[in-house]
């Protein structure tokens, strides 16, 4: 029994406590019936699964029973009965109803009819109501849930970056300004750049596009971090997998090299995926019968596989060798597509793989060199459909050769002096990974849009809600 005198749908789906009196709050789905008896659907969100209500007509003012429509919000008090019908074990007889909200059924848009992804995009304040949002949704917490414990069993400290910064961690420069002053009547140096001096900061300052620089910091001290918080991309991209706003889960461990940090990421998702399947079955289910008949195969095949550990050299010579005339072109030194890396993993190896040692000149300026002056001790986790799901690296513990590096791709040594500071001070081999959370939901759910796991997306020309 919860607070407000209700019991979670749930829970009196899994009960047998048959002949008690039990009273539900939630939504009606459906309504149907004839003259002498009432069915109504409800759900309130704990499961996906409606329990059905059967209201006597005769006990029930026709008023009340006409205003009980596809939306409306209800209270239900009545016993808990073994269900006669097929497809749930128990259903309620309703002694009595209490109209919380009704809904217009001429204007409520979630009628009981399928309706498109794109069309509940844009009534995302009440897509979570539906079906497959709700199941979206739950399994969003549960992977939350799931992420927070793993790294609490496993001895790390969950550490806060700032979602405000000075620096660009990636050197991408897509970033997000935050400013207070008058954009109107914005104040000038002499030389005629703004003038920074007179902001809320005294300086330019941005978004966060990562937590990691800061969460170096963290490790350096603490042994082992994680961060787990929003971040921003000013990226100009309309794609199923980008988004303006998404979530970031960032470990970074001291005393880790490459082959650690590996080990780390197979585990991490392993762990993950095997709670969602573990704790997440009937939302799963769901989705693989309504957008994704093999997803949850390819789950089992995540977690049932060893992951390849490849050279990106080695990788590069499988592509070409492939003879398959991919879309992009394959060559070393150029970064690889999804296309790509979804052929190493779904026809090559048919399992996982760890993709490591990238040219320098395509990864961060962070990244710890190898010594063939060229590569880098890079870590790209490539999955089946997706492509990329985590990015990761051995990070430069060498003050000299981290400094000649920032100068190599022109990071202002002014930025960052406090990073470069850890490595004049006890500096250590540290290693770290980001995963971007709903690139992981996109893979669990099978949902093929990004802005199908959020639950209000940030796109280019849209933040509504």
């Amino acid at each position: 029994m919860l607070s407000g005198g209700r019991t979670k749908i749930a829970e009196l789906l899994k009960s047998t406590a048959f002949g008690t009196e039990v009273v539900v709050k939630g939504w009606v789905r459906t309504k149907r019936g004839n003259k002498n008896v009432a069915f109504i659907a409800v759900n309130d969100g704990s499961i996906i699964h409606n329990i059905q209500v059967v209201a006597d007509v005769a006990k029930f003012d026709e008023n009340l029973l006409k205003e009980i429509t596809t939306g409306s919000c209800v209270k239900v008090a009545g016993t808990l009965v073994e269900s006669l019908g097929s497809g749930q074990p128990v259903e309620i007889q309703a002694s009595s109803i209490e109209i919380y909200g009704t809904a217009d059924p001429e204007t409520y848009p979630l009628q009981k009819k399928g309706h498109s992804l794109e069309f509940l995009r844009e009534i995302a304040y009440l897509r979570p109501r539906t079906n497959t949002f709700g199941a979206v949704l739950r399994i969003r917490h549960a992977m939350a849930y799931a992420i927070h414990k793993y790294f609490n069993d496993h001895g790390f400290f969950y550490l806060h970056t700032p979602l405000i910064t000075g620096s660009d961690a990636e050197g991408a420069g897509a970033m997000f300004g935050v400013t207070t002053l008058d954009l109107n009547d914005v104040p000038k140096t002499p030389e005629g750049a703004v003038d920074y001096s007179q902001d809320f900061f005294g300086k330019p300052c941005n978004l966060t596009v990562s937590g990691q620089l800061e969460g170096e910091l963290g490790a350096l001290a603490l042994s082992q971090i994680y961060t787990f918080g929003p971040t921003f991309r000013a990226e100009n991209s309309n794609t199923p997998r980008h988004l303006a706003e998404f979530w970031m889960i960032e470990p970074e461990v001291a005393f880790f090299e490459l082959e650690d940090n590996m080990e780390l990421a197979e585990d991490f998702l392993k762990y993950l995926i095997r709670y969602a399947l573990d704790n997440c079955q009937d939302d799963l289910q769901f989705l693989a019968k309504m957008y994704d008949a093999e997803l949850i195969d390819r789950l089992k095949f995540v977690v049932e596989n060893d992951f390849v550990r490849l050279d990106y050299t080695e990788g590069i010579d499988i592509l070409v060798r492939s003879g398959v005339k991919f879309e992009f072109p394959v060559s070393w030194g150029l970064d690889l597509q999804s296309e790509h890396e979804r052929y190493l993993v779904e026809r090559h190896f048919k399992k996982p793989v760890i993709l490591i040692n990238y040219p320098k000149e395509i990864k961060a300026f962070y990244m710890k060199q190898n010594d063939d002056g060229k590569t880098v001790r890079a870590m790209d986790v490539l999955f089946p459909k997706i492509g990329e799901i985590i990015g990761g690296s051995q990070r430069e513990e060498n003050l000299d050769k981290l400094r000649r590096r920032i100068e190599e791709v022109g990071v202002p040594e002014k930025d960052i002096w406090w990073y470069l500071d850890t490595r004049r001070w006890g500096s250590a081999p540290h290693s770290g990974f980001g995963l971007g959370f709903e690139r992981l939901l996109l893979f669990v759910t099978g949902m093929g849009n990004i802005r199908d796991v959020i639950p209000f997306p940030r796109t280019p020309k849209n933040a509504e809600f």
